[in-house]
């Protein structure tokens, strides 16, 4: 792919639109770029969740979700094109599998907090929601592959489980937890 960025400031959005990937112009308002920004947000916050201390399997699974959202961005950058592939939903759910198996089940909603792992991990996955609408509220009116939808709904799954599994993971060696939502159900439960 060579020097393919080098020159940044083109100035050719100083109009209000921006290139995609097949040399159309659209509106920088357009339900596409919404959903190829929200994917290349997601992106940038799971690249700040990697500052943080975690278990290797986990690093290494999600710098592969970064390459994945790095092709689910391309995908929706060209119309028509498929670069995020079916297998990359199966890896997400081998993944899911895996890494929620070894949790405590949940009794109680919990809320996006613990550590500062675990919270940026529920950070991207509300950016992973948020994604996912975009590219449903795209194909309402593009015709889509069902990849990206399915890609991005579980991702943000595997983020909530990610977290949960960060919540656990501490570099001193104690054990961690959730932080649990105090509804009325748990205080009534806890007094019984």
């Amino acid at each position: 792919m060579g020097n393919r960025l080098s020159q940044i400031a083109t100035r050719t959005g100083d109009n209000g639109t921006t290139g995609l990937g097949d040399n159309t112009r659209v509106s920088k308002n357009s339900l596409r770029v919404h959903a190829m920004g929200d994917v290349d947000e997601l992106n940038s916050h799971i690249g700040l969740l990697l500052c943080e201390d975690m278990p290797g399997s986990v690093r290494t699974l999600l710098v592969e979700i970064q390459h994945q959202l790095f092709n689910l961005g391309g995908e929706l950058s060209i119309p028509g094109y498929e670069l995020l592939k079916p297998e990359a939903v199966l890896a997400l759910d081998e993944a899911l599998a895996e890494h929620n198996e070894h949790l405590p089940r949940l009794q109680e909603f919990i809320l996006p907090a613990g550590t500062r792992g675990a919270s940026q991990a529920h950070v991207c996955r509300t950016v992973a929601r948020r994604a996912e609408r975009a590219v449903v509220a795209l194909e309402a009116q593009d015709t889509l592959k069902d990849t990206p939808r399915q890609y991005l709904n579980r991702l943000s799954d595997l983020m909530f489980v990610l977290a949960r599994v960060l919540n656990r993971h501490r570099s001193d060696g104690a054990v961690g937890d959730d932080v649990y939502w105090k509804s009325a159900k748990l205080a009534q439960a806890q007094q019984e």
